[in-house]
């Protein structure tokens, strides 16, 4: 899949979604400008009515081409206001499909280290908000923005032919004001921000806290969690008085502002008719319009105030989300083709963000077809060995290759759809049965699916379920046994029929009874397979070709289990371990 590139800040980041659609928003933008227009004109045809009552002739005032002139204006405005409604309301809520997506995409390109690092209910709050947000901005423009400033030139140019110095004087007065509330707006920018992050923070810990419901129960922790959140939300609170007062203060000065210049314009233009310098038609316009700009650069200045907190929310989430991926795909990338299914680590050296180094030159060969058992105690390296064969965090150093290509040369969907996980906590989607079995392998047919979970010991359960294989299993699968969620990972596997498979403490949530089945359904899943296997249970690995032993990153130990345990080695030590522990298990 190639690489997604957003923009890391706001403004081309709304520029690449006008982009896509330039003739939807180009159509919205001269259709409001027309119904803005449209309304400017209005004001003059009532100028013209007004002019012609104020004939001394009543009888034979010319009335009614300017009243029809009026109505003419009005329907125009309607019909356009209402197009352009239906026109914008089409390209915000398609931009707002795409820039879910596309924020969802990106998000998704992240590594695992990345998620590791975030909450993920606020990172799925913040694609939400950001369409949300985008949208605010839209429609601020097309409804808040230019229908003033459409507003502000018409008027100009209808006081230019009354009297120029009154447009020039109407001119500055908005020029001012305008000014004044947008700097006044720019100045408070870094309240909103402040808000937008507070507000960020405060969604992702309550969904934090809502997803481990469990243990604050277990805990009895209902009451330290609410004071917690309670310091989070007023924190947000706080934040987002702030942003709101500064808001409210800036509609202060617009209104002294507005008092002050609509006084002005309205005495000037009179004293102007009592000297028969204007007609009354002129007053009447010069006043109406007045007003309305002077409201209209309130809304404008307050719309651009509004939208700096919108932008601040867009930011944040570019700040997070659309950060460049750390792993990435090749720009000229292949597909793995996997014939066998060997790997190799060469020279292979790995280490963590914050520095400490996990492997250091490790170099060993799976062959194709081989089964292979990692053993070591916590922190050996297991995880992160199988972690970098799927390629979810690069390495710094060497190579690693899939019968002989290197899997950073070739496309990570690719890559991953040749390797079968069957990993300790099955995650499961809040779907079917079914759906979740089917889930490696879409195109399988339902034969398939009753096949695998039949090999997997988990069709006799699944006929037992409210809806059988329709039944939904829960968020996480928490309407399922922890064995029963093993289980149905183990039939997705199946599914799946990748020529690599990994196991991740497959059994571990399995009683005796279950894993001996299972042990069975893995045996013939493993036939024809390269196999990659993590189990602290060694009695998993009893069966296998080798066993591969790490300690801080190194290998000190690779071989047959029955030479290993022969040799009286570390992995005899654990062996003779498990062993003394399972007899006096089963003695008491």
């Amino acid at each position: 899949m190639k690489n997604i590139q957003l923009p890391q800040t706001a403004v081309p980041f709304l520029y690449l979604y006008i982009k896509h659609r330039p003739w939807l928003f180009g159509s919205v933008f001269v259709i409001i400008m027309g119904a803005a227009s449209s309304a400017v004109g209005v004001q003059y045809a009532m100028k013209l009515l007004v002019d012609a009552m104020d004939s001394a002739a009543r009888a034979n005032a010319q009335v009614w081409a300017p009243l029809m002139l009026f109505l003419l204006l009005i329907t125009l405005e309607n019909l356009l206001w209402r197009l352009g409604g239906w026109q914008g309301s089409r390209a915000i809520v398609a931009s707002g499909v795409d820039i879910r997506l596309d924020l969802f995409e990106h998000l998704t390109g992240h590594s695992m280290r990345y998620f590791n690092q975030h909450f993920s209910g606020a990172l799925g709050n913040r694609i939400t908000t950001t369409a949300s947000a985008t949208g605010e901005i839209f429609a601020t423009l097309f409804w808040r923005i230019l229908p003033p400033i459409t507003d502000f030139l018409g008027a100009i140019i209808v006081l230019t032919t009354i009297r120029w110095q009154m447009s020039v004087g109407l001119m500055f007065s908005v020029f001012f004001v305008a000014g004044l509330l947008i700097l006044f707006g720019i100045r408070g920018r870094r309240l909103h921000n402040n808000y937008a992050r507070r507000s960020s923070d405060a969604s992702g810990k309550m969904i934090d806290v809502v997803s481990n419901v469990w243990t604050v129960k277990a805990f009895s922790a209902r009451h330290r969690e609410k004071n917690r959140l309670a310091r989070e939300l007023n924190r947000e609170a706080k934040a987002h008085r702030r942003s709101w007062m500064y808001v409210e203060l800036a509609r202060v000065i617009h209104d002294m502002c507005l008092v002050i210049t609509g006084a002005g314009m309205l005495i000037w233009s009179i004293l102007l008719w009592r000297a028969s310098s204007i007609s009354t038609g002129d007053v009447v316009i010069v006043s109406t319009l007045t007003f309305r700009i002077l409201h209209g650069s309130r809304d404008l200045a307050l719309a651009l105030v509004g939208t700096a907190q919108q932008f601040g929310i867009i930011n944040e989430t570019l700040k997070v989300i659309a950060q460049p991926h750390s792993v990435k795909d090749p720009d000229q990338y292949a597909q793995l083709n996997v014939e066998s299914g060997g790997i190799q680590f060469n020279n292979v050296s790995y280490s963590y963000p914050d520095g400490l180094k996990v492997f250091d030159n490790l170099s060993f060969e799976i062959k194709p077809g081989e089964r292979v058992g990692l053993v070591g105690a916590s922190g050996a390296g297991k995880s992160t060995l199988i972690s970098l064969i799927q390629r979810l965090d690069d390495i710094q150093q060497g190579q690693i290759l899939i019968d002989q290509q290197p899997i950073d040369l070739v496309s990570q969907d690719s890559l991953r759809s040749k390797i079968a996980v069957v990993p300790q906590d099955i995650a499961l989607f809040h779907r079917s049965v079914y759906e979740n079995i089917r889930y490696g392998h879409p195109d399988a047919s339902k034969e398939q699916v009753y096949t695998a979970a039949r090999s997997a010991y988990c069709d006799e359960f699944i006929r037992g379920l409210p809806k059988g294989y329709s039944t939904i299993v829960g968020e996480k699968g928490i309407r399922l046994s922890g064995g029963q969620r093993q289980r149905l990972g183990i039939a997705r596997a199946f599914v799946k029929d990748a020529p690599i498979l990994i196991l991740d403490e497959a059994t571990s949530a399995l009683d005796s009874k279950s894993e001996k089945e299972i042990q069975s359904a893995l045996a013939s899943l493993m036939q024809g397979r390269t196999v990659v296997a993590i189990a602290h249970r060694l009695s998993t690995l009893a069966a296998f070709d080798r066993i591969i032993v790490l300690k801080n990153g190194k290998i000190i130990e690779d071989g047959p289990p029955d030479v290993l345990r022969a040799n009286g080695g570390h992995f005899a030590e654990i062996w003779n371990l498990q062993a003394n522990s399972l007899n006096k298990l089963e003695t008491l």
